[in-house]
């Protein structure tokens, strides 16, 4: 059962099922999404996380910080762990040995497991059909073992695999669109969220996790110590994101039927949200102005096909 939460102030007084006190970075979006979605239902969670930053700063044995059932096996396959606990309970169920409330099965993983270490993983699961919800925390690098790039990176990023310097101007590559891959499994619901519009979130979480079937939430996490911004400006990183369409808020529907979830009143250019994140710092020189007019051009081209898309709902 899904859990109606309407004002922060609920929030607030909801019991906890994620504790405070883990190592996670000061200004982490990790933390506010993963709280979401365990406020986002009553019903009996079972959670598999995959290696990263989630698992390594939540998890120090011998403390944690998870007040539900929490599995942990790799770096590629939180996906498979809560699958094949999805499939003991369906054993069990069948069997009659087990009689309790169903439990929702929930995956996290980072971006380096999701876009790339574990996919295929995750794409298994979906093939299967397992009654999952698999949550990717995206923060667009490996931030855990030392920032390296990754399939989420955007073009022109710099990171310790993709140095920006005289002969390199960061990522050559674009982001990996997870999203459409996902939805082109036949997967009941997929969608997009952002820690700094709430109520979206929420609402699209609940929807998920009640989903019959694999669903697949793709949720953009600033990373404040490889996006490197001040720790006390996440939600405004996490606004220029989406306010500049770089990250647009939409879900898309059994494979089809894509709907635009957030509309910026007032669309502010990608050099804006560049600019706030000193991973771009560098883009910003002559010789590479290119790449910025390259990227507005990129996320202009997409809003448009986002928008001819949920228009003509194919």
């Amino acid at each position: 059962m899904t859990r109606e939460i309407k004002n922060l102030k609920q929030f607030s007084n909801v019991a906890e099922r994620f504790e405070g006190a883990h190592l996670l970075c000061p200004g982490c979006a990790h933390s506010i999404i993963v709280r979401e979605v365990l406020n986002a239902t009553e019903a009996p969670l079972l959670l598999g996380t995959s290696t990263g930053c989630l698992e390594v700063s939540t998890a120090v044995y011998p403390y944690t910080s998870w007040n539900v059932p929490w599995i942990h096996i790799g770096f590629e396959n939180g996906s498979t762990a809560v699958a094949g606990a999805e499939a003991m309970y369906k054993a069990l169920l069948r069997k009659g040995r087990y009689k309790g409330e169903k439990p929702k099965f929930v995956a996290f993983g980072g971006d380096g497991s999701t876009y790339d270490i574990g996919f295929q993983w995750i794409s298994g699961c979906f093939e299967r059909g397992h009654d999952i919800t698999y949550i990717c925390l995206d923060n667009e690098v490996y931030a855990n073992t030392g920032g390296q790039r990754s399939g989420s990176t955007p073009l022109g990023s710099s990171t310790s695999t993709s140095p920006a310097g005289r002969v390199s101007y960061g990522k050559k590559e674009k982001k990996k669109d997870i999203l459409s891959i996902m939805a082109a499994h036949g997967a009941p619901y997929v969608a997009q969220v952002a820690p700094n519009k709430w109520k979206d979130m929420n609402k699209k979480i609940k929807k998920a996790i009640d989903t019959d079937g694999p669903t697949f939430i793709n949720a953009m996490s600033a990373c404040t110590t490889e996006w490197k911004f001040n720790s006390d400006k996440t939600i405004e990183v996490s606004d220029l994101a989406v306010d500049s369409l770089v990250f647009p808020l939409f879900e898309i529907i059994n494979g089809v039927e894509l709907n635009i979830t957030y509309r910026p009143k007032n669309i502010v250019s990608v050099r804006d949200y560049l600019a706030a994140q000193g991973r771009f710092k560098h883009l910003f020189k002559p010789e590479n102005e290119h790449i910025i007019e390259q990227l507005q051009k990129d996320v202009d081209s997409r809003w448009e096909y986002l928008q001819r898309r949920e228009e003509a709902r194919v």
